[in-house]
């Protein structure tokens, strides 16, 4: 059996796991850096995920505890695909990528690993990203920290974010 180390991911696997929803808590403890949150919106939140498919992995948020897609209303719903626009066009410019996955996993069965809080993911993709390491060795090879990753797009999504909102 061969061996890839992941020294960060200790913090996780010895942590205490919380039984409260990551998704209502990380946005009120007001520690945006330190929770991946790349951007506030109104309604809904950007937040860097912490176990990426990918680089870049990040997911949209609505600040309403549901899992129920039916229940959110259309601001929430028109400010989701917009920041869903923001979040493509930053990843681009920062990690140009050659496409996207998005998309939400409603329940448990769909493969939701937070199903009592609905979410978008947005994993950018690279031709090749699915190579012999995932293929044969059933390991994923995540190149950049999640610090990194934040500091890179965090000033591009406020930027595009900013500059799309006034219009």
């Amino acid at each position: 059996m061969k061996r890839l180390f992941c020294p960060w991911r200790i913090k996780y696997v010895t942590s205490e796991k919380s039984k409260d929803c990551i998704f209502c808590t990380k946005p009120i403890e007001n520690k945006d850096e330190e929770n991946y949150i790349l951007l506030r919106g109104e309604y809904n939140f950007i937040i860097l995920n912490l176990y990426p498919y990918n680089n870049g992995h990040l997911m949209i948020v609505p600040y309403k505890h549901t899992n129920d897609i039916l229940s959110l209303d259309k601001e929430t719903l028109q400010e989701m695909m917009f920041l869903l626009q923001v979040s493509i066009e930053a990843l681009n410019n920062t990690m140009k990528p050659h496409g996207f996955n998005i998309g939400m996993n409603i329940g448990e069965v769909a493969g939701a690993g937070i199903s009592e809080h609905l979410h978008l993911h947005v994993v950018p993709r690279w031709n090749g990203d699915s190579n012999f390491m995932v293929v044969i060795g059933d390991t994923k090879v995540i190149p950049e920290d999640l610090a990194s990753t934040y500091k890179k797009l965090k000033p591009e999504i406020e930027k595009i974010y900013n500059e799309k909102k006034k219009y």
